[in-house]
């Protein structure tokens, strides 16, 4: 008997919701961001409703933004992401935490060692969201004057990533003898010094800890060139993506998937997890009037600002009330700003009607009653244009409440969703094997 999907739910926070307006929706917690005590209610909300993880995303400078709007977003500034999953990670059991970490802005060496330490305390429960940086601001923090070509950064990417798992292959698996009879701690034959030279990158080693609890923490990547396609379906346990349509979704499924088998990967083993914003109501009016409200409190500067950021040009002199004119290609990211771009002309948005979506949400949204939201989700896993989604709430803590209490419980009656959890680390929710280190093999039985 063939076993019917299973989806997979990760709650996309920055680390709370990346609406704009969210701070100002009634009932949300306005400093949650710099709050932990309200952090750690949303992390042990979603630990109790099963999620599988909380996906940290994460930003190198304060957005490339005009005062006007920064001082009305809440989506500018956060803590950094191995200090709040670490503290998490105590409070927490079951629940992934995935980190955002640049390969273009960052040390192999310190990735490496940063998430090997927050695989071991938490348990197996981390991720790594591999980045190459679009904001280029971010360049200016880093010593650059520009930011990084497109395409120079993926390739770089690829040899961080091979560098970075290199290096958590340093230790064999049963390398840490710790026999105080012998008095011997490390077996030196179970160490690999990786001595790497390559292009962009030379890193010797090996890494001054053991190898991760997950052999490799689990691996996510969120582009959608084919730069990033390709990188995805070469390296990630997960893909991050951004369809605002199934059918969207159903042909970028396919392409990724399609990658793996010439690569000697199983299907199953690469999830594809779309982001979907999430406004729930007990009716379709109550939902939708929640949705209404929220985006109310999108402040113009701030529409604008983060348009200006998704099409990497500065919209600021456009006329608004005129249709959206040519936008040159940039270094930013070239996935938003095509999906941006294609909205408007699919749409007919003024620049003024656009600044106000992407200052709210313009991808793939879900507004409805929890049956309605199911049904979505579910036609989604069936009809394969996702494994499951990154779920983003559009205030906290009520939009996550009412997901964890509402939606959850519809998704565990259809038998789509886990009432428990079955394994203890972040592969095992997902269903993926702990990857066996590169230079040693299995660990060699004793004794």
């Amino acid at each position: 008997m063939t076993r019917s999907p299973r989806l997979h739910l990760a709650a996309f926070m920055r680390p709370v919701s990346l609406h704009t307006g969210a701070w100002r929706y009634p009932g949300a917690y306005p400093d949650a961001n710099f709050n932990f005590g309200h952090l750690k209610r949303f992390a042990q909300t979603l630990e109790r409703a099963r999620f599988d993880a909380f996906f940290m995303a994460d930003h190198l400078a304060v957005l490339n933004m005009p005062l006007a709007a920064l001082k009305r977003s809440h989506t500018v500034t956060s803590f950094e992401p191995f200090t709040l999953l670490s503290a998490l990670s105590a409070v927490t059991e079951r629940l992934g935490l995935v980190a955002t970490a640049s390969t273009t802005f960052d040390a192999p060496y310190h990735i490496a060692r940063r998430f090997a330490s927050l695989d071991h305390l938490s348990g197996g429960r981390a991720g790594w969201n591999v980045v190459t940086t679009s904001n280029p601001d971010a360049a200016l923090n880093f010593g650059l004057d520009e930011h990084v070509e497109h395409d120079e950064r993926y390739r770089r990417a690829r040899e961080f990533f091979d560098v970075v798992t290199g290096l958590w292959d340093s230790w064999a698996d049963d390398a840490f003898v710790r026999d105080v009879e012998s008095g011997l701690y490390v077996d030196p034959e179970r160490l690999h010094v990786l001595d790497h030279r390559g292009e962009h990158l030379r890193v010797r080693g090996p890494l001054n800890i053991a190898r991760p609890v997950q052999g490799w923490p689990l691996i996510v990547q969120a582009g959608s060139s084919e730069a990033g396609k390709q990188v995805a379906a070469e390296t990630a346990d997960a893909v991050f993506t951004a369809p605002r349509t199934l059918a969207d979704g159903k042909r970028f499924y396919a392409d990724v998937k399609a990658r793996l088998e010439p690569l000697g990967r199983r299907r199953e083993h690469l999830k594809i997890l779309p982001g979907a914003f999430v406004v729930v109501g007990d009716s379709l009016d109550e939902a939708q009037h929640k949705r209404a409200l929220l985006d109310t409190f999108v402040h113009p500067d701030s529409g604008v600002a983060s348009l200006s950021i998704a099409l990497g040009h500065d919209v600021s002199s456009f006329d608004l009330d005129a249709p959206l004119p040519e936008i040159p290609e940039t270094n930013a990211s070239r996935s938003s700003r095509e999906r941006v771009v294609d909205l408007a002309r699919e749409e007919g948005l003024t620049v003024r009607q656009l600044a106000q979506r992407v200052g709210g949400y313009s991808g793939l949204e879900m507004v409805g009653t929890p049956a309605t939201i199911a049904d979505q989700m579910e036609q989604w896993l069936v009809e394969e244009g996702a494994d499951g989604f990154n779920v983003m709430f559009p205030y906290l803590p009520g939009g996550l409440d009412d997901f964890a209490d509402k939606v959850v419980p519809e998704l565990q009656r259809r038998g789509i969703f886990r009432r428990e959890y079955e394994g203890a680390t972040l592969r095992e929710h997902f269903g993926l094997p702990r990857p066996e280190n590169r230079f040693f093999g299995p660990a060699a039985p004793r004794g």
